[in-house]
């Protein structure tokens, strides 16, 4: 019926009279009532895929050299026989992959997003999350090196002076060469939780590993709880972002089966910017300060923390003033926090001198290397110019954060928090799978488009899954292997990648034509023009 036209009588009525006609008619049926979405296919497929995962580890994964479990027959026959890496590189990418789409099809399942749709996210984190809990460390060894400076803390040595190759053998530790003479790049909070579980444990591996995991998986159950409570501050599905954010499944290998302590540096930044949201901003604060105590990449959040703070309509005046006081009152909670151990300010080194070099996949670390090639076949100076264009896209994107505190709708303030995070990370030389973890949970609350948005989210996740599948594989020299095992862990990804856009029925429809569900589109344009009601 279009606008302006006059209702057709009811069915069994005269046109010329309304009055009941001669011929009887049956009464329409009432609509059907919308179908319950059945999510629990794919939180089992998942739960399969991680189980893989959790196999694989056992053959592929990090084990440290003084761990008991490296002489279980088990474990021995998996490591030192080519059948048997070769089979855990296998599972392991094929449950990678598997939770990868597990993940689509969860998102897929939701349909509408309404009604009670938080709880079949919750029950996918948690499923998804228990193999990955108890699987050798994989993708990374980094947590056998907070080992190492939970060890030089309880023998009195400070992690931002000396690097792990101080202690007595070290290398049995499992942790990665790269950390023998770093300094540690993290905040005093982190160094006490990493003394606390050295304390602990004895510094034995395996146990260590699980407490280490404990803890991220803390920072995942912040972000549980307080992704989806910011999200209905802006009128977003709570629901819909958590699967965005938590439930995808670069974050849980990154932050369960890695243990990362990025989880808990992103679970309080969640935490603090909800109750700075909800007029509560000394609180948000202080959360916010624990996050930079983990790790100081949070130290970003501080400025946009104080415009909740300050208000709508604050002068510039009052927004500089409670710039000055959020930014004294989490310095003075650092400095304070530096005291005991000795630690002072030796974190800010992370901020002050950051690492130098660059990774290929980086928007700068790839553009750098064909200006570099171009440069050098023209007789330029490649090297140099391609310094240039990085440093210039790194200071551009400081220049985007100053831009973005200073203009801007007040209501929009957590989303222009979350771009400039997300300049800060993509724009800078070096980043790491999980650094785009950083921002993506503050761009889930403020709303992603089911459009190229959602497209660029699903190529990144997929991209560093795939990436970290055949990346990080711990292998002895001395098996013999019939193929290159990062080679088959790639090609393995690659073909299932393929698999999901070009023959799958159900995800091509999502990667290829960009849709969830035709229910969706209407959903997003609903809530995305719902105003937020951050004061």
């Amino acid at each position: 019926m279009t606008a302006g036209s006059t209702p057709s009588p009811h069915p069994g009525t005269s046109a010329a009279t309304n009055q009941p006609s001669s011929t009887t008619t049956k009464a329409p049926k009432p609509a059907a009532p919308a179908t319950k979405p059945v999510a629990y296919p794919a939180i089992l497929q998942g739960f399969l895929g991680s189980l893989f995962m959790f196999a694989g580890s056992i053959g592929i994964g990090w084990i440290a050299n003084g761990s008991p479990m490296i002489r279980h027959p088990i474990v021995i026959a998996l490591r030192t026989e080519g059948w048997g890496v070769t089979i855990s590189a296998v599972l392991l990418t094929v449950g990678a992959m598997v939770l990868v789409r597990s993940w689509l099809r969860l998102g897929q399942r939701m349909g509408s997003w309404e009604g009670n749709s938080l709880k079949p996210i919750v029950a996918a984190i948690g499923a998804w999350s228990l193999p990955l809990l108890f699987a050798v460390p994989v993708y990374s060894r980094d947590v056998y090196a907070y080992i190492g400076q939970g060890r030089l803390m309880m023998e009195g040595q400070d992690p931002y002076d000396v690097g792990i190759s101080a202690l007595n053998n070290w290398f049995a530790l499992g942790a990665d060469p790269a950390w023998a003479e770093a300094r540690t790049p993290y905040g005093p909070y982190f160094l006490w939780m990493a003394h606390a579980v050295v304390a602990i444990t004895g510094a034995q591996p395996d146990v260590s590993v699980l407490l280490f995991r404990l803890l991220a998986a803390g920072g995942v159950l912040l972000c549980v709880v307080y992704v989806p409570k910011l999200a209905e501050l802006h009128g977003i599905n709570g629901a819909r972002a958590l699967w965005i954010a938590v439930a995808n499944p670069l974050f849980l290998i990154s932050f369960v089966a890695s243990a990362h302590n990025d989880a808990i540096m992103v679970g309080f930044a969640v935490a603090g910017t909800y109750f700075a949201a909800t007029k509560r901003p000394l609180l948000g604060i202080l959360l916010v300060t624990l996050s930079i105590g983990i790790k100081p990449a949070t130290v970003l959040l501080l400025p946009f923390i104080g415009l909740m703070w300050a208000g709508a309509g604050a002068s510039w005046p009052r927004k500089f003033g409670i710039w000055a006081a959020t930014a004294s009152i989490s310095f003075a909670v650092l400095v304070i926090s530096g005291i005991p151990y000795g630690l002072g300010l030796g974190w800010a080194w992370a901020i002050t001198d950051p690492t130098p070099g660059f990774t290929g996949y980086s928007p700068s670390g790839f553009l750098g290397q064909q200006i570099e090639f171009l440069g050098n076949a023209l007789g330029l100076p490649g090297n140099a110019m391609a310094d240039v264009l990085r440093a210039a896209m790194k200071w551009g994107a400081v220049a985007l954060v100053l831009v973005l505190m200073f203009r801007g709708d007040h209501s929009r303030v957590v989303r222009r928090m979350a771009l400039a995070f997300a300049a800060i990370v993509l724009l800078s030389p070096i980043i790491q799978p999980w650094y785009i973890l950083w921002f993506v949970p503050f761009l889930a609350v403020t709303g992603i488009r089911d459009d190229w948005q959602m497209r660029c989210l699903y190529v990144g996740v997929t991209f560093f899954v795939v990436f970290g599948a055949q990346d990080q594989l711990s292998v002895w020299s001395f098996v013999e292997v019939s193929v290159d095992l990062s080679s088959l862990a790639f090609a393995i990804a690659l073909l299932f990648a393929f698999y999901l856009v070009f023959l799958d029925i159900h995800t091509r429809r999502l990667l290829v034509q960009g849709k969830l569900s035709r229910w969706v589109g209407q959903t997003d344009r609903r809530l995305l023009h719902r105003p937020p009601t951050i004061r």
